[in-house]
């Protein structure tokens, strides 16, 4: 993949290269894309989180619901050692 930058970004980009300590451009851009991914996957988390706590009363977990939890993670595990 290549990608073409203006002048005056391509300048700011080879700054932030040496003040940072990257070896290039690559390693950079790698950085700011794997920083990027993290920050999306928190926001979805926060609006999971946020939907949950809108989701109406809360309630005590019952001795069921445990087991329900635990039935559908050996189940998702299950089907996740299939496809590996």
């Amino acid at each position: 993949m290549h990608i073409s930058l203006p002048e005056p970004l391509k300048a700011w980009v080879e700054k932030q290269i040496a003040r940072h300590g990257f070896g290039t451009a690559s390693e950079y851009v790698r950085q700011l894309l794997r920083e990027e991914q993290k920050r999306q996957a928190q926001e979805k988390l926060e609006g999971m989180l946020l939907e949950g706590l809108d989701s109406g009363p809360m309630t005590p977990m019952t001795r069921k619901d445990w087991d329900d939890v635990r039935r559908e993670g050996r189940k998702r595990l299950a089907a996740a050692r299939k496809r590996a």
